[in-house]
């Protein structure tokens, strides 16, 4: 095969396209490099398959732990598993931009696979993907009306930059966006973003800034494919658009029974019922005559239209409703009495339960993947069970795509607030249960999960909403209607579902999902200045059901102490394989965990007891003074008097001349292995050896002053000397222990 290959330098790296070496079996396959980084991306159509009445189209992203140098860390299996979240997130980006782009007649099985071969962490291969994806697309012989060209997009100290490193993104900016575009004119076709509260004009000021950064990546993927495939063929395949004669004998029968259905507005479980009654209507009378399937795609594209002319022409939505009015909302917490918080969101006939469980740092999620291993602290999943559409179908198991999709869509849009770990030390985990879903339900689980946080005592910086905000269009944009909180068919048969959610301040995230090839820019900005509008309705309706969080986490909840020691004292605090941490958990049913910078967090039930872990670890770690006092633990009886732990790692000697005024024969008759007995610090030897008293605690009989006896004592006062004639013999197995 002839190797064909182009490249350009792109933000400083080498971007290139090759094909003619790998993958010869399928309709093509590009190996693109971005720096080190390395994608074999392959695209493969199957036969048309005449009972399909959708586009079959499939969209993998791989992630090769090899890519990074990295072996599984699993004991048992060193075979990579299955995608992480993050690579499923990727692969819904490229499929929202590359879907649109396939004629609407066509519906042959479509494969695309996009594998990370080599990973250079400076290197975006997320961004490689998508380049990839489109050179792919648009230079193979399978029917796509690209090219498309994405970026990505940081804000780095009040400034754009392109392609930012992930060190960059993570520890810098306050966006990070991948945003695509389509054709000459680079119209807006999809966008992923999450950036750090800031104004809408900075977000649209980063798509600009994008659509002006894209020309020579662009060119690069036209200039592969005139070369791949000169006279741009596209293989013929069996066009799936719907008959005449079945749109017109579908006419007859449901034309005026539609148009009355879309304008009685109904709720949503009424106009299911009205037209699964028209479906089967359609179906008794043709049946024979027409394919189902054809049927009910030229039944679909009736009520399309019907749409489309009761919006654009008569200005009018199928419930009732202005173009930027927002169904009734209503929002409560504190549901649940034994969960951490909890928070309902309800907006017409989309309802979502938030719940909130807070554990210690034990409990973050360690992610493996091809960067190496991460921790994680701050969680949000999404459910979207069958019955929440009023279906029956599976529950459980692994997450489908589009819920790791909600998940983290509401995650990125909360992440902003979520305090810092060192001020609130605790893993949080949400779950949005989805319990009844009629349009935007993952905007409907992040307001409802900003009322369960709040619910639960997590001081968050500020409050989330976020609502959708839909496009009716014809077809050279000349007539269109944006709307505020699609509902059920205008989500359906809508051309557009742009998500953003943010404060009143400014934006948190978005994601756009389009069915049109593309919007013209002038249309995102009214898009983007109307869902701001619609956002601060909502913010409005959550801040009467709660307006800040509560003051305290949940009694249910652990309880969470901090303090901080000096980086040369944490090995003190763990000890030698661990043994001095382990105590201190054991003695006061505690978990404790020490970070490298010394920061130590207490995890308990009882804040008492993690009050007492705490006292202990700032005991050990913090200078003592002669003259304390404290409850100490013998944990070694010696012939010359006894060896007592005041903290865990800090031992002191109590000399037999300081256990009592009274002479003491025995050091065995006054304590013993395991008593817990009140010391005093008298002194300090070399090396900050400790000299404890008890009988410094108590007044002299010969006296009555509560101070030091003068029991055979040496000049210095240190009760350290060994005064042998009075003790008698040395028994040699005390002597062996003491050398030993």
């Amino acid at each position: 095969m002839e190797i064909i290959k182009k490249e350009i330098m792109f933000n400083g790296k080498s971007l290139s396209l090759e094909t003619g070496e790998l993958a010869a079996q399928t309709n093509l396959a590009v190996k693109a490099s971005y720096g080190d980084t390395v994608i074999l991306a392959t695209v493969v159509s199957g036969d048309p398959n005449p009972e399909v009445d959708f586009f079959p189209l499939t969209v993998n992203y791989q992630e090769k732990l090899y890519a990074g140098g990295i072996i599984k860390s699993s004991r048992f299996v060193k075979r990579d598993g299955r995608p992480t979240d993050a690579a499923i997130i990727t692969k819904r980006m490229v499929d929202h931009a590359i879907r649109p782009l396939f004629p609407s007649d066509y519906m042959d099985e479509v494969q695309l696979v996009l594998t990370v071969l080599s990973l250079d962490e400076n290197s975006d291969p997320e961004f490689l993907a998508m380049v990839a994806s489109s050179a792919v697309l648009y230079a193979s012989d399978v029917p796509w009306d690209g090219p498309m060209v994405s970026v990505r997009v940081g804000y780095i100290d009040n400034k754009y930059v392109i392609n930012p490193t992930r060190d960059e993104l993570e520890e810098n900016s306050d966006l990070d966006m991948m945003v695509s575009f389509v054709g000459d004119d680079k119209k807006f076709l999809a966008v992923e973003a999450e950036s750090n509260i800031l104004p809408e004009d900075t977000i649209f000021g980063a798509i600009n800034y994008a659509r002006d950064s894209v020309d020579d990546v662009y060119k690069l993927i036209k200039e592969f494919a005139s070369e791949v495939n000169p006279d741009d063929k596209k293989y013929e395949y069996e066009s799936q658009k719907i008959g005449e004669d079945v749109l017109v004998a579908v006419q007859e029968i449901a034309k005026d029974e539609v148009r009355k259905i879309i304008r009685m507005e109904y709720d949503k479980t009424e106009l299911s019922d009205k037209r699964d009654d028209l479906k089967e209507k359609v179906l008794t009378e043709l049946e024979g005559k027409y394919k189902k399937s054809l049927m009910i795609r030229a039944l679909e594209e009736l009520e399309k239209h019907e749409i489309q002319h009761l919006v654009l022409d008569e200005e009018h939505r199928p419930d009732g409703r202005g173009i930027e009015e927002i169904r009734n909302i209503e929002c409560k917490v504190n549901l649940l009495p034994r969960t951490h918080g909890s928070g309902l969101f309800t907006r017409g006939l989309t309802q979502v339960l938030t719940v909130v469980t807070l554990g210690s740092p034990s409990m973050e999620l360690l992610i493996q993947d091809m960067y190496g291993e991460t921790n994680k602290r701050f969680l949000h999943y999404y459910t979207f069970p069958p019955f929440s559409t009023g279906e029956t179908g599976r529950v459980g198991g692994f997450p489908r795509s589009r819920e790791i999709g909600h998940g983290m869509l509401a995650e990125r849009a909360l992440r902003p607030v979520i305090p810092d770990q060192k001020e609130f030390p605790y893993t949080i985990l949400l779950v949005s249960e989805t319990l009844s879903s009629s349009g935007s339900s993952s905007m409907a689980s992040a307001c409802g999960s900003t009322l369960a946080l709040m619910d639960a005592g997590v001081p968050i910086k500020d409050k989330i909403a976020g609502v959708g905000v839909g496009l009716i269009t014809n077809d050279d944009f000349s007539k269109y209607k944006i709307m505020t909180d699609l509902a059920y068919m205008e989500d359906a048969f809508g051309f557009l579902d742009f998500k953003m959610t943010g404060t009143r301040e400014g934006v948190t995230a978005i994601q756009c999902d389009m069915k049109v090839k593309g919007i013209p820019m002038d249309i995102l900005s009214q898009v983007i200045d109307q869902s701001k509008r619609g956002r601060l309705v909502v913010l409005g309706k959550m801040e009467k059901a709660i307006n800040a969080p509560r003051d305290t986490v949940s009694q249910y909840a652990p309880k969470m102490l901090t303090t901080k020691v000096a980086e040369d004292q944490i090995g003190k605090v763990i000890g030698s394989g661990g043994k001095t941490i382990k105590e201190i958990q054991e003695r006061t049913n505690t978990e404790v965990f020490i970070e490298d910078d010394g920061s130590v967090v207490i995890a308990s039930p009882d804040i008492a007891n993690a009050q007492k872990a705490l006292d202990i670890i700032n005991g050990m770690t913090r200078e003592l003074e002669i003259g304390e006092v404290f409850e100490g633990r013998v944990k070694e009886i010696l012939d010359f008097g006894a060896l007592v732990e005041i903290f865990p790692g800090r031992v002191g000697l109590l000399h037999v001349s300081e256990i009592s005024h009274s002479y003491v024969e025995k050091v065995e008759d006054h304590v013993k292995e395991g008593d817990i007995v009140k010391v005093k610090i008298v002194g300090f030897g070399e090396n900050g050896k400790i000299s404890l008293s008890m009988k410094a605690l108590e007044s002299n009989p010969n006296t009555g002053d509560q101070r030091h006896g003068d029991q055979r004592r040496d000049s210095h006062g240190s009760g350290s000397r060994n005064i042998r004639s009075d003790r008698g013999r040395r028994d040699p197995k005390r002597r062996d222990r003491r050398r030993d």
